[in-house]
């Protein structure tokens, strides 16, 4: 049986367009890193506690949040969900995104200075919190 490799056909490419698809490709490898970097360091800081012990203006996976981005001066409400329930345009942000791993475990009231895709930094607000 022959591996995917070898039954792939022989392909062409500009070679202006290949390296700017390298760089992307490069640069989006880079920016998970980053952003699970940030997510581990989130979480290695966090008091941990169990669901019963949470309070409930804690932003927890399932949270509807209520968030001002004070640099857009936007105010945003989302709930916090897993990757595969994800879904933007019905208001659900991905645990995996800068946005998402930037609201995790504030309270009501709290702020963190938090980069988006780019790595420019924003404060972000938790206004409020509702649980499921």
């Amino acid at each position: 049986m022959k591996n995917e490799e070898a039954i792939r056909p022989h392909i062409h490419m500009i070679d202006s367009e290949a390296d700017a698809l390298t760089e992307l490709t490069l640069q989006k490898q880079r920016d998970h890193i980053r952003l699970y970097e940030l997510l581990l360091g989130e979480i290695d800081r966090a008091a941990i506690h169990s669901s019963a012990d949470i309070p409930d203006d804690v932003v927890t996976m399932g949270s509807e949040v209520t968030f001002l981005d004070e640099k857009s001066d936007t105010e945003r409400t989302v709930r916090l969900v897993y990757p595969g329930d994800a879904d933007i345009s019905a208001g659900r942000i991905s645990i995996l995104t800068p946005i998402g791993a930037g609201l995790i475990g504030l309270s009501t009231g709290q702020s963190i200075l938090w980069p988006d895709r780019g790595g420019e930094e924003h404060r972000l607000t938790i206004v409020k919190v509702r649980q499921p």
